[in-house]
């Protein structure tokens, strides 16, 4: 055991944060609609920051993919983010799912943010993650507008089935894709673990808050020691945050988003400990090799 801790360890993996509040999650959209955002009160500042100091004080550096609109309403913020090291990337502007928008639409407000993000930072920004991982096999051609909007990777690919995202049956560690249009794009898929037959989500987020964390760590370490790959973690500000103004909604979006919140920051702590982490755009730079895929 202490031979694969020590394993792992010599392997970098990537920590991601998606910067959105708690109000604007996809599972709260039949109750949250857009236009009412601004009259619920703003708690990203603050537990984005909580996750700034803990990453900190454990030396560790993050990718944030940022929503085009938390940038707009505090884009002191996301300075904030990258003048402390961490990577920026883009996390769309709306939180609309891309398979709910029309092609012209998805193009327009992608733009949007990942310019809005580059004036506020003064640097590109190159990498895309969608609102819930909504790129599915209904939305590929969202692909080809990240790669012509100057993206180098993306990170939106669940390689599991569920009710609202994934994509069965590609590949669980990162890989290239040619889109329709002859680009090329690095895809770092959310982590999975595999169960005999079974496909399980590991990557973070509910997930995290779900399983016990024994079992999140072995499958992770698993990854790190048997396969020798790295895997992607991701979590949101509000996630850390069990004060936070409950939302009515459906039992299972309730359960989805409120399971287990007061639990998360001393498990993400434990998490800190056990792994070695960096930005996406570190660990891709780092890959030799990286095998190209099919995606059509």
């Amino acid at each position: 055991m202490e031979n694969e801790i020590e394993s792992s360890r010599n392997i970098v993996n990537s920590l991601t944060v998606d910067v959105e509040d708690y109000f604007q999650v996809s599972a709260f959209e039949k109750s949250v609609k857009h236009c009412d955002w601004d009259n619920f009160p703003l708690r990203v500042e603050e537990n984005t920051r909580r996750l700034l100091e803990l990453f900190d004080e454990h030396s560790v550096k993050a990718t944030f993919f940022v929503l085009g609109w938390v940038a707009n309403k505090v884009p002191g913020l996301v300075l904030e983010i990258s003048n402390a090291g961490h990577e920026v990337a883009c996390h769309g502007y709306s939180h609309k799912l891309i398979y709910n928008q029309s092609q012209n639409e998805f193009k327009q407000e992608t733009i949007r943010a990942k310019g809005l993000l580059e004036d506020i930072i003064g640097q590109p920004v190159v990498g895309y993650r969608a609102a819930s991982y909504s790129i599915t096999k209904n939305s590929l051609w969202a692909l080809d507008t990240l790669a012509e909007a100057g993206f180098e990777y993306d990170s939106s690919i669940f390689p599991v089935i569920h009710d609202r995202y994934g994509l069965p049956g590609t590949p669980r560690n990162i890989y290239k894709f040619t889109t329709a249009s002859g680009k090329q794009l690095v895809e770092f898929p959310l982590t999975t673990a595999k169960m005999g037959s079974l496909t399980l989500p590991m990557a973070g987020g509910g997930y995290f808050r779900l399983y016990p964390y024994w079992f999140t760590e072995f499958n992770l370490r698993k990854l790190n020691t048997k396969d020798e790959k790295p895997f992607i973690f991701y979590l949101h500000p509000w996630e850390i945050d069990a004060d936070q103004p409950r939302i009515e909604a459906g039992l299972l979006s309730k359960f989805r988003h409120y399971n287990n919140l007061d639990k998360c920051e001393s498990r993400l702590e434990r998490l800190l400990k056990a792994f070695k982490f960096g930005t996406v755009i570190e660990i891709l730079n780092n890959q030799e090799n990286i095998p190209l895929y099919n995606l059509s």
